[in-house]
């Protein structure tokens, strides 16, 4: 329990990534402050099961980061994990989808980024950690907003972590390949009919194609990390970038 005492917000912690590190970093004593959309009765029940509370702000306006991190009060720990993607062709990405990709995998991270380290950098402790992607690290195509977001949270990741270095506050990425969660599952039958696939064709022959293990990232192996990162003893491990992605980014 050796978060008890600290406070972590958890962006986009109503399922998937941050929900398996809000369970995580709960479990290890901190306060947490879910933040994400759902359905209300499973939100509560969720923060019942955490003893957490719950900020629904709309983090791809300023505004609405503002209004999280109001809600949210002083914080230690900041995951930005809140994203979304869309897949076409550049000459066919809508501009309002490139807009809000760019809003709510990168500029919230700013805000969110911004209104924490006044008060991490008042206590001489605080931690940074973004759920950046392997697209972090590499490209694919038809993905250009998602891939430009999450480039671009590296580097800004880096460029804190340089302004924070002796204020007792370290900022990371951790950046998966393909993670199972109910989003990714749920792809699976569709993408069957459509190429006339089996399942296993499906999971191994499209969705895990750039990951040589062959096998989907768990949440709970993201949240892990999340969770080492926090640590005392991972004082002076910032500006970097984590990749769990089974091999994806060393080809």
């Amino acid at each position: 329990m050796f978060l008890t005492g600290k406070r972590a917000l958890v962006t986009g912690s109503t399922s998937g990534i941050g929900l398996a590190i809000a369970r995580a970093l709960s479990a290890e004593g901190a306060e947490v402050i879910l933040n994400g959309f759902g359905d209300k009765n499973e939100i509560a029940a969720l923060c019942k099961e955490l003893g957490a509370t719950h900020v629904g702000a709309d983090l791809t306006t300023a505004e609405g980061a503002e209004e999280l991190m109001a809600g949210a009060g002083d914080v230690d720990i900041v995951v930005n994990n809140a994203g979304m993607q869309h897949v076409a062709p550049v000459e066919e990405f809508p501009v309002d989808l490139w807009n809000k990709i760019l809003a709510l995998n990168l500029t919230a991270a700013f805000h969110t980024t911004r209104l924490a380290v006044p008060y991490m950098k008042e206590s001489g402790w605080g931690r940074i950690i973004s759920t950046a992607s392997a697209h972090s690290l590499t490209a694919s195509p038809y993905k250009s907003a998602y891939v430009s977001a999450k480039h671009g949270l590296a580097g800004f990741t880096k460029t804190i972590a340089l302004e924070l270095a002796r204020s007792g506050v370290t900022a990371n990425c951790i950046s998966p390949g393909y993670v199972w969660t109910p989003l990714v599952e749920n792809q699976i039958p569709d993408t069957m009919k459509s190429r006339n696939m089996t399942r296993e064709e499906v999971m191994n022959d499209v969705l895990l194609a750039k990951q040589p293990t062959k096998r989907f990232v768990q949440p709970e192996e993201v949240a892990a990390l999340a969770v080492f990162l926090c640590r005392e003893e991972a004082g002076n491990i910032t500006g970097s970038n984590y990749s769990i992605d089974g091999g994806w980014t060393a080809e």
